[in-house]
């Protein structure tokens, strides 16, 4: 690590800023003159252009162009499991439409479920389900897909219900101790896991409950007739719980701690069996096969087909035809796209030393322990956005921080709350992070769509910050390092 440091060039912060900027110019660029479209390709241009302005910061200060290739190659390797879950998804999501199973989702969700507490409710069920997994991803590509489709055909807003499965998901996946993103919090500032739990769960109880109530505020009043709708939907899926099958596979396997991958795949190809066993005529009918082609075969390609392609559904329904037309392997290129230029953009921007030249200004400036708290906060913010990762998010800036927080006596719990309260769910926030570009891709609603509306998202660094600053919960240790007047001078 020392001698990778070593190699790094020493920027001015005028160089550290351009390449952050240029980025943020182009896509607030790219989204004016796109709009929500820009995740298609015009944000990956934008990030193909930052990485070219960093990289020729790096030239002026020595590095060379295959220095900053390999950079930009490990970056992109580091993300090569977010990617296979995506293509996993976009699997699930077209045998998941073409057996029913999210026609079964909506269905029994439009018996349930009312206008009035529809978003509270998608935020409570998400958040329950995600904590018990420990993966947001998990959650977001399972439930979440059935509670936009519901959704959909209650006529409620796809973006406040998109930052509500979000903003569940979220809670779960910053609150689990089955979650990867809180082990590696707990790791990065070296705490025990159930230590970190223990005070991770205060603050994201408290942005539970004021997303909750947030939620509750937005739904709609009034009653919503789902009679017609319920009925189309069960005489052409033949709606039962036998199409709940694949839901339950998935999360009995998350449960076991199967990788997310490997749970999510699974559950698309037991869907898609279910779909020649429950409905062959349907798949044959997708399939559209040769003349002559046995009907085993044509089934074979039905199902090949809704995990490379996605279902297209040709019922003549309007409702029906909108709500299960998606999914395959193919409706998630745009979004893999996306992240490969994004993490090349990281590992080019790492590589510069530019997180580095600009964290050491905002540690210099940090003198009590809330404005530490808040510079870890920045720090973590512009590491996700720089970075497009939320691991790198977490372990660069807890490493930089690590000795701050040790020369303030504060308790290492400290740091791995803030970096648990940060980093995991502004993750989601940020477009061309694979978070925020799996949940858009996912959801089917543009990131900055629903984050304005995922609450928990939002409130969870902006709690940390206002505890840090009021002293609630900041325990301390001793620093064995500093005077007695200097131990005072940080405790003040």
């Amino acid at each position: 690590m020392e001698t990778e440091q070593a190699t790094r060039p020493q920027l001015s912060l005028t160089e550290a800023i351009i390449p952050i900027a240029s980025l943020i110019f182009l896509v607030g660029l790219s989204y004016f003159l796109f709009g929500d479209a820009g995740a298609g390709g015009p944000n990956q241009v934008a990030l193909m252009v930052a990485t070219m302005v960093a990289a020729v910061i790096g030239l002026r200060h020595g590095l060379t162009l295959e220095e900053m290739r390999d950079a930009a190659i490990a970056s992109v390797s580091s993300g090569l499991g977010a990617i296979f879950i995506l293509l996993a998804v976009g699997a699930l999501v077209g045998t998941w439409a073409l057996s029913g199973t999210i026609a079964a989702m909506v269905y029994y969700g439009l018996q349930l479920l009312s206008p009035n507490y529809f978003y509270a409710t998608a935020l409570l069920i998400c958040g329950f389900i995600s904590f018990s997994i420990g993966s947001s991803w998990t959650t977001v590509g399972t439930i979440g897909i059935g509670l936009m489709g519901i959704s959909q055909n209650m006529d409620m807003n796809a973006a406040i219900t998109a930052g509500a499965v979000v903003s569940g998901a979220y809670f779960g996946d910053k609150s689990s101790p089955l979650s990867d993103s809180a082990n590696l919090a707990a790791a990065a500032a070296g705490v025990d896991l159930y230590k970190h739990i223990r005070e991770t769960l205060l603050t994201s109880l408290v942005a539970l409950v004021i997303s909750l109530l947030v939620f509750y505020q937005l739904g709609r009043p009034g009653e919503f007739d789902a009679s017609q709708k319920m009925a189309l939907l069960k005489s052409t899926f033949n709606i039962s719980l036998l199409l709940f099958i694949p839901l339950a596979t998935v999360i009995v396997l998350a449960l076991c701690k199967v990788p997310a991958f490997t749970s999510i795949f699974i559950g698309a190809l037991v869907a898609a069996g279910l779909a020649a066993f429950t409905a062959p005529e349907r798949v044959i009918a997708f399939a559209q096969p040769r003349e002559g082609i046995p009907s085993v075969l044509a089934m074979l390609k039905g199902m090949w087909l809704a995990l490379a392609s996605g279902y297209k559904s040709s019922t003549g329904v309007p409702t029906i035809d909108l709500l299960v037309t998606r999914g395959g392997m193919e409706s998630m290129m745009s979004t893999i796209w996306l992240i490969i230029t994004a993490l090349a953009f990281g590992g080019v921007v790492e590589k510069c030393g530019v997180l580095e030249r600009l964290t050491t200004p905002i540690l210099a400036r940090a003198k009590s322990a809330g404005a530490l708290v808040a510079a870890l906060a920045a720090a973590i913010i512009g590491t996700a956005i720089a970075t497009a990762d939320q691991y790198m998010a977490v372990m660069l800036p807890g490493r930089s921080f690590k000795s701050a927080f040790e020369a303030r006596g504060l308790a290492p719990v400290v740091l791995s709350r803030t970096i648990g309260d940060v980093a995991t769910p502004t993750s989601a926030l940020i477009p061309w992070n694979s978070c925020g570009a799996y949940m858009a891709a996912t959801l089917g609603v543009a990131t900055f769509s629903y984050a304005p509306f995922a609450i928990f998202c939002i409130a969870s660094p902006i709690i940390a910050i206002v505890m840090a600053y009021c002293g609630i919960r900041m325990p301390r240790v001793s620093a064995p390092h500093l005077t007695s007047s200097e131990t005072r001078s940080t405790q003040e």
